[in-house]
């Protein structure tokens, strides 16, 4: 895993780069906010530690950079600055957390392992095929990036048919995934499902396999 650090202060700089690198993080070092937002374009980090006070490009420009580009990489803030205010403006700026310096280099690694832990559950919690993108985890839908916007029932059949999307789901496959055991199941249920989210993301993404069910369209 890859981890940047922005920050002008040479000896706390070298101080967390050795840390980190006994933690088996490989660890690039900036000193300047020009510095790191071109090596934020020509590499993709698991965590950024991020300066508030850097020259050239402040810490927040970098954040705000970071962010425009709609990066959601990890971005930890380390700063002398300690006030209420300053933190809320760093979160709300983008940053994931605050560390205020000095700081316990044991903290900054755990604080640095939770967030790749709950950067990595967002990842897995995406379905991806062709341009369609689907979260389990926070329930949305995308088509070329733009937000879908689905019923329960259909964002739960386009999730049944995206976990293997070469797979045909059949119809019953389907119901089981929308009714519990005794509830009324209209005959055609289904079938307006899959119409209906025709309609929203495009006719060419699900294909019929006649007397056999649904899948993800090649």
């Amino acid at each position: 895993m890859r981890i940047l650090i922005a920050e002008d202060d040479i000896s706390q700089a070298e101080s967390i780069k050795s840390w980190l690198e006994l933690d088996g993080y490989v660890v690039d070092w900036v000193d300047r906010g020009d510095y790191a937002i071109a090596a934020i374009k020509q590499h993709d980090y698991d965590c950024i530690l991020l300066d508030r006070g850097l020259p050239k490009s402040s810490g927040d420009q970098v954040l705000l950079t970071l962010r425009k580009h709609q990066s959601m990489t990890p971005v930890i803030m380390i700063t002398a600055r300690d006030s209420i205010s300053d933190r809320v403006t760093g979160l709300d700026l983008g940053a994931n957390d605050y560390l205020v310096k000095p700081f316990s280099l044991e903290e900054l690694s755990a604080r640095i392992r939770s967030h790749i832990r709950s950067m990595q559950q967002q990842v897995d919690s995406l379905l991806c095929w062709k341009n369609i993108e689907l979260n389990t985890q926070d329930k949305w839908v995308k088509l070329s990036g733009e937000l879908v916007e689905l019923t329960a029932k259909e964002f739960k059949v386009l999730h049944k048919m995206m976990q293997n999307p070469e797979r045909v789901v059949t119809r019953e496959q389907l119901e089981s995934t929308l009714y519990a055991w005794g509830d009324e199941i209209e005959s055609n249920a289904i079938e307006v499902f899959i119409y209906q989210l025709r309609k929203k993301i495009g006719t060419n993404y699900i294909k019929t396999i006649r007397g056999l069910g649904y899948r993800m369209s090649e």
